[in-house]
């Protein structure tokens, strides 16, 4: 899968410097927000600004331009490049360097192959991360781990939307799933989760590579289904959700901020499903709808 990364810069129109301050962290969160609309995936802070990482396919200038001319703070002046993500494992340095452990409630630890591990939990998973998104270390990721780790998964049926490097996938089955279906539209992603799938010495997870339509030829419903994905995304595949789903069935969905929770529910809603928990890190939002 093919990227590119706009490189935004944020700037106040009077020439104060911003950097350092809390609109240039206010303007940072308004701005993922709305280019999210318009097909962003995921982002970094910058010292100047932001980058933005989207699919080539899913890149729209006009719409983008659009966002930036209506952008709420008329105090900063926004500008961007545009450049090609190379096909190369482009966190290759990441990777090399890998992430501190992450300690969930005190009842999982999420670590990689190269840092040692200086606590013990009753979960423990380790994560070799490969061009692909989900380690623990970002918030939704974390919320998502603690409600599973909440949950009696035992002998449920689960599916990970977007599984990334499967670590969604190897929590439920560590916490007694039976099965696990997992679909990713990044082929590195689907061996990224087979892979961590073998190194946590699990066998009940299958991975498919495509997006929602791969359903279509999964037989049978689901007891839980999880989707760390963007707002659109969301709002777009939530239908294709309902359809493995049955009563009692619980979607658990995050990778959105506070501020979308609200449309994320009417959609919901719409498709007979009933809110029944919201919470929030860093205005990021996880949101469990339960069939009733």
């Amino acid at each position: 899968m093919k990227y590119l990364v706009a490189k935004f810069t944020i700037s106040d129109k009077k020439g104060l410097d911003i950097r350092s301050s809390e609109v240039m962290q206010t303007a940072r969160d308004l701005l993922a927000s709305l280019v999210a609309e318009v097909g962003f995936e995921s982002f970094e802070d910058s010292p100047n600004g932001l980058d933005g990482y989207v699919q080539e396919g899913q890149f729209q200038q006009s719409s983008l331009d659009q966002v930036l001319d209506d952008f709420p703070i008329p105090s900063l002046h926004i500008t961007y490049v545009v450049e090609k993500v190379k096909d190369t494992d482009w966190n290759a340095t990441w990777e090399e360097e890998g992430f501190e452990p992450i300690v969930i409630d005190n009842r999982c630890v999420i670590h990689d192959l190269i840092r040692p591990v200086t606590v013990s939990c009753p979960l423990d998973i380790v994560i070799d991360a490969r061009q692909a998104f989900g380690t623990g270390t970002h918030e939704t990721t974390r919320m998502i781990v603690s409600a599973l780790l909440d949950m009696d998964l035992t002998g449920k049926r689960v599916l990970d939307c977007g599984c990334g490097t499967g670590i969604l996938s190897i929590v439920a089955a560590k916490c007694g799933a039976r099965e696990v279906k997992g679909y990713d539209i990044d082929e590195w992603s689907t061996r990224n989760t087979e892979h961590n799938a073998a190194l946590n010495e699990v066998s009940q997870i299958e991975v498919l590579h495509g997006d929602v339509h791969v359903l279509s030829h999964v037989s049978g419903v689901f007891d839980i289904v999880l989707a760390n994905i963007n707002r659109n995304i969301l709002l777009e595949d939530m239908p294709k959700f309902r359809e493995v789903m049955t009563h009692g069935s619980v979607l658990i969905i995050s990778g959105f901020y506070q501020e979308d929770s609200h449309m994320l529910a009417e959609k919901a809603g719409t498709l007979g499903m009933t809110l029944r928990d919201s919470i929030s890190e860093n205005h990021w939002c996880m949101m469990q709808f339960v069939i009733e």
